[in-house]
Parts: C-alpha cells; structure tokens; sequence
C-alpha cells in the first residue's frame, strides 16, 4: 500500500514541475494547458511515471469541482463594462453556436466515425465548448493582445458555453439510457436549468456581498474561505434545486465582480490561485486517465475529426450565429480560429465512461485527440492569424506599484493607472500647470523602473504612468486632460 508520504512527494513534484514548466511554456508560446496535459501522460502507466491511474470517477469528480472553482474565478475577473457591448453576441455563441457546433459534428461522426446520429451528437456536445484560458495564456506569452471586441467576446463565451455543453452532454446520455425517453424532453429541462442556474446564481451572488460586507470577520484570512464554501453552496444548492450549478457559479462571480466588498482584491487573489491549483490538478488528472497507445489506432480518425471541428464545425458556428451582428469579417475570422478546446471536453468525455455505452472508450480517446491537436494547431498560430487578420495589438505590462486601494463597500474613489502619450498637453508641464481637479490626488508616478512620490512641482514626462485616486468623475476629468481627448472608460488597476 503506497504510503500518505509518497503520494504527497509525488503530487508536489507533479505541482511544482508544472509551475516551472508553465513558464517555458509561456515563452515558447504553447498554451500551459499542454504542458499539463503532457506531464500527466509521462507521469501515467504508458509513461516513464509508470503511475496506473484509471478511475474516471475520480476523475470527472475533481473536475467537476474545479471546474465549478474556475468558472467562479473566471466571472470574478471579468469586467463587466468590457464584456456588456458583447453580452447578445456572447450568450448566442455560447447556447446557438454551441448547438450548431453539436449537429455539424454530429452528422460528420455519422457519416464518418460510423456512429449512430445519437453517439455523433454526444460526441457533437462534448467538444462544444472552448477554452479561453488557452488561448489567453498564448496571447500572454508573447504580449499579444486583441483589437475590437474579440477577446471580452472569447472571455464571454467560454466561461457561459460550459454549463451548456454539460447540459447536453448529460441529457442525451439519459436519452441513450432511457429509451422511452425523447430528445424534445431536453427542451423543459434546459429552461428549468438555465433559469433557475441564472436566478439563483444572481441572488446567491448579491447574498455574498451582503454576507461578506456585513459579518465583519475578525481575521483577513477568513474572508477567502468564507467566499469558498459560498463558491460550493452555489453549486451544491443550485443543482439541488434542479438548476445549472456551473452557470450559478459562473454569474454570481460576475455578479461579485461587478461590486466592491471587503477584501476584495486579497480574495481575487485566493480564487486566481485556486483557479490555477484547479487547473493544473485537472489537467495532470485527464494527463493520467488516457493511455497514450490507445491514441495509436485513432490518429486517422482523429485528425480528421479535429480538422473538421477547427475548419468546419466552428467557423460555420461563428459565422451563422453571428450573421446579424455588426462585428467585422476579421473578427469573425480570428473568433472561428481561436475556438480552443481544453478540459472540460475531456472532463466530459468521463461522463458515456461511467454511463458504460458501447463506444464509451474510443470517444474518449478521440476527444482527448481532438484537444491536443485543437490546442497544438490552433494555440501555436494564433499570433500569426491575428496579425494576419489585422487585429494583434500589442500589451504593455504595468509596473507593480508598491500601494494599493483595497475596494470596500461605501467608497467611491478608485486607484487608477493613466499612461501618458507623447503628444499629452501636460507633458514637461508641472503636476501644479496640468490643473487637474481638486479631488484628483495623483499619488505616485512610475517613470521607466522607478518610483516618484510627487510634489507640485514635480515635472510630467511622456512616458510616465500617473496612479490617480479620485471619484469617478474626476478621473473621468484628469483622464481627457492627460490624453487630450474625451473622457474614456475608468479602467481601474488591476
């Protein structure tokens, strides 16, 4: 019997491989969900590891849970401001371009693969949704940003198209293992789920806030475990109750991150870093579970699976749901390409396993196929394509400033970063001449490595990057006298 020291030796090198690794990985430009992946299958029974790990129960249970943990972290950290001019846009890629996806896979598997139309639909459902973490790890390697709405539009649709790949997934393997049972039952069921996982994801999220501004808890560590064991209420009450727990958890973080509580920054923090924990376990996970000799017979197929999924499948989803949208054909184009598929298809691959259908095995082997090559393919170009589409955008890093305002419920100033432009009228001007508003207090400036605390007559150069606290409006203000322009978008620091 292997003891509790080995174990624990063997998943904090597994860890702490995967940390070091995820920063080479970001270098190279290959999404860290790969590297994960690998090292779950070295570490495996096919591997040198030689770890035998073949309990897909366990399996989908963690990622169940870790998934419920990141989509919770993902709607925390979505500003609502950047994703709400997409929200229609969002919502119909992530239930209308997720069904479209489903059927075009399914008549491909049908015809192909020599599934029935039912199997092709399962395995239609379960490579449904996307993974943007992937692409963003990508993106953030190489300092690579997105022009448009393309990325809140990514960031949107794959932290809401998860509970309605589950969704599908789960209700047609009852239909398959209820034979008196039709798919037109599926439509009662989706909008029992959908409405209460969005009602009770909204209340539970509004109940948090009020929970956490009002306790008053006696230590800060406290706080994040406090919003943990509400994280997993969510979830457990809401599929309790017949709802979409992940779609409950997903907009009670956006709800949570729409509104300032106490400790709100040191709990983002918590949720980032269990978000990664998460990840990494997952995917080390679904690592171990595949046998990578059982992907030998299915490369053929595979392959011509993900090629129809990544040329086909997708950009038919993207284009027709978003058909009457303003959005221009290049973003359309880059939306169809960077539809990376990650865990969560394999976390649901687990589902026909513990079902026992007959083709259980190879749709999960072909899934895992389709996620390596989805994210080998796709996650190493993306770079090329947006600057060939015309919308790479490049990302400046903000220097880690030194302080720090931590929201809290009733203050309405906020800390925030205003770069200034060569052609700024306040440039080789003093903070004293810029006549910013009486309520605008710039505290800090960060010019090349260094820190100034200035003074009135301290001197503004291009370049320099002001950390303003004020209210709204007079950032508003400070913002249009340092760009020389209307006032933008607050764009707090993050």
């Amino acid at each position: 019997m292997t003891s509790v020291e080995h174990i624990l030796v063997v998943a904090s090198v597994l860890l702490l491989i995967s940390v070091l690794a995820s920063k080479a990985s970001a270098r190279l430009g290959v999404p860290a969900l790969l590297v994960f992946l690998a090292l779950g299958m070295l570490a495996g029974s096919d591997g040198p590891g030689g770890i035998y790990f073949d309990n897909a129960s366990l399996a989908q249970s963690l990622g169940v849970v870790a998934l419920a943990l990141i989509l919770f972290s993902g709607g925390l950290d979505t500003e609502w401001s950047s994703v709400r001019p997409v929200l229609w846009q969002g919502l119909a890629l992530s239930t209308v371009g997720v069904l479209i996806t489903a059927l075009l896979v399914a008549l491909f598997a049908e015809r192909v693969l020599g599934f029935s139309l039912l199997e092709g639909l399962l395995l239609g459902t379960i490579v449904s949704s996307t993974d943007a973490a992937a692409v963003f790890s990508v993106l953030r390697g190489r300092s690579i940003g997105l022009k448009g709405h393309v990325r809140p539009l990514l960031e949107l649709e794959s932290g809401s198209n998860d509970p309605m790949a589950v969704f599908l997934t789960t209700g047609i393997i009852g239909v398959m293992t209820h034979p008196g049972v039709s798919l037109l039952s599926l439509i009662p069921m989706f909008i029992q789920q959908m409405v209460l996982g969005g009602a009770l994801g909204y209340l539970l999220g509004k109940m948090a806030i009020l929970i956490i501004n009002r306790l008053q808890l006696e230590y800060e560590g406290l706080y994040p475990v406090l919003t943990l064991s509400l994280v997993l209420l969510t979830y457990g009450a809401t599929g309790s109750l017949g709802g979409n727990g992940f779609l409950a958890v997903y907009i009670a973080g956006l709800v949570m991150g729409k509104h300032d509580f106490i400790h709100k920054r040191s709990v983002m923090r918590f949720h980032d870093g269990l978000a990664w924990l998460m990840q990494i376990a997952m995917f080390l996970a679904l690592g171990l579970l595949v046998f990578p000799s059982h992907l030998l017979p299915i490369i053929g197929l595979g392959l011509l699976s993900s090629l129809f999924l990544m040329f086909v499948a997708r950009p038919l989803s993207v284009f027709v749901t978003l058909a009457f949208s303003k959005m221009k054909l290049n973003e359309k184009a880059l939306l169809s390409w960077v539809g990376l598929r990650g865990a969560v298809p394999i976390v649901l691959a687990t589902f026909p396993l513990l079902a026992g259908l007959p083709r259980a095995e190879m749709m999960f082997d072909l899934v895992f196929f389709i996620v390596l090559t989805s994210i080998l393919l796709q996650g190493t170009s993306i770079p090329l394509v947006a600057r060939w589409l015309g919308l790479e955008a490049p990302v400046k890093d903000k220097p880690p400033y030194p302080l720090e305002l931590e929201p809290t419920a009733g203050i309405t100033s906020a800390l925030v970063d205003i770069e200034v432009p060569s052609n700024s009228p306040v440039d080789g001007k003093q903070i004293v001449e810029a006549r910013f508003p009486k309520g605008a207090l710039i505290v800090l400036i960060a010019r090349g490595d260094e820190f100034i605390v200035p003074k009135g007559g301290t001197l503004i150069r291009a370049g320099d990057r002001l950390l303003v606290l004020a209210d709204v409006e007079d950032l508003a203000e400070t913002r249009a006298i340092v760009e020389a322009e209307a006032p933008n978008e607050i764009r707090e620091q993050s």
